[in-house]
């Protein structure tokens, strides 16, 4: 096949976290990458398990011309038909997340909460593929070392929403910033877009008695969200949010999960296998320290697509 001028294509799923997850596999890899925007159409509800562009909307077809590339990277089930009808064109694929078809894959990232068992074309991690590198913390620690001045123990608290939805309970949200309160020599948080602009209010008001920096959602200045994970001595994450805490994974601090209450099977399922990893705890089990290594997960990945040679021309 004739190659494109960028070896790597990125399928870039509109909902954001997704697509981190594939963005964030194309990064490390250090060669060019075009990311292309897709756009669904009805049929991406159907399990299509072949190679099809069907799922996609008539305008987003027409990205999906020669030359092709030598890799895709894809997230989330609705991408799986179009990385395999670019596979039927030469290309190599490496998808993250469960999906019809997963035989055609030429390799397959999941998470150990997924269940999946092992396959030979199938790499398990924890968590789920995000954007944040060894590299980009310690950036953050230099570009917000202002962080660094807080009293310790410092606390990263990351919170989020409902699973479905927006807007955070307000008293879920005070409540769990008293309980950080009550531990920390200071609490850096940053705030969703699900959690609200009230259970924002009520976190800002909870965490008053203690020193603290706290981002809304739209709040002005820099979301200063790399500097948290690169200056905390402890990590506080609301259960929600799978690509918040595998983001966690990269720092050296001990992670506690805050559950919000309505996290399904999935997200109990990846409380427990990082748990079972000794890479976090619950809530109610803080402020004890514990040790724990950093996880760079999305080394693994790239390591595993070079050494079965997905980048090359054979």
């Amino acid at each position: 096949m004739s190659e494109a001028a960028e070896p790597v294509w990125v399928l870039a799923d509109p909902r954001a976290g997704t697509a981190a997850q594939a963005i964030g596999i194309a990064e490390r890899l250090g060669l060019p990458f075009r990311a292309v925007p897709l756009e669904w159409g009805p049929l991406a509800r159907l399990p299509l398990g072949w190679g099809t562009l069907l799922g996609l909307a008539p305008a987003s077809r027409g990205a999906f011309r020669p030359p092709w590339p030598r890799l895709v990277v894809s997230a989330g089930r609705r991408s799986a038909p179009v990385a395999l009808w670019l596979r039927r064109r030469g290309a190599r694929v490496v998808h993250c997340m469960r999906a019809p078809g997963s035989a055609g894959f030429d390799l397959q990232v999941v998470g150990a909460h997924d269940g999946m068992g092992p396959a030979p074309n199938r790499i398990e991690i924890l968590g789920a593929a995000h954007r944040v590198t060894p590299a980009a913390l310690a950036a953050g620690r230099t570009r917000f070392a202002a962080l660094g001045g807080l009293p310790s123990p410092r606390v990263g608290l990351l919170l989020g929403g409902p699973v479905r939805g927006e807007g955070l309970d307000p008293a879920i949200a005070a409540a769990l910033g008293r309980r950080v309160a009550g531990f920390a020599g200071s609490v850096m948080a940053t705030a969703s877009r699900r959690t609200g602009a009230a259970a924002t209010a009520a976190l800002a008001e909870a965490l008053a008695p203690v020193p603290h920096r706290l981002h809304g959602w739209g709040s002005a200045g820099e979301n200063p969200y790399l500097g948290i994970l690169a200056w905390a001595d402890v990590m506080v994450v609301s259960g929600d949010s799978v690509s918040m805490l595998s983001e966690a994974l990269v720092t050296a601090a001990p992670i506690f999960i805050a559950p919000l209450g309505d996290e399904g099977p999935r997200h109990r399922a990846l409380h427990a296998s990082l748990q079972a990893a000794g890479q976090a705890r619950p809530i109610d089990d803080a402020p004890a320290p514990f040790a724990r290594q950093p996880r760079d997960e999305v080394a693994r990945i790239v390591a595993a697509i070079r050494e079965r040679g997905l980048l090359t021309h054979e």
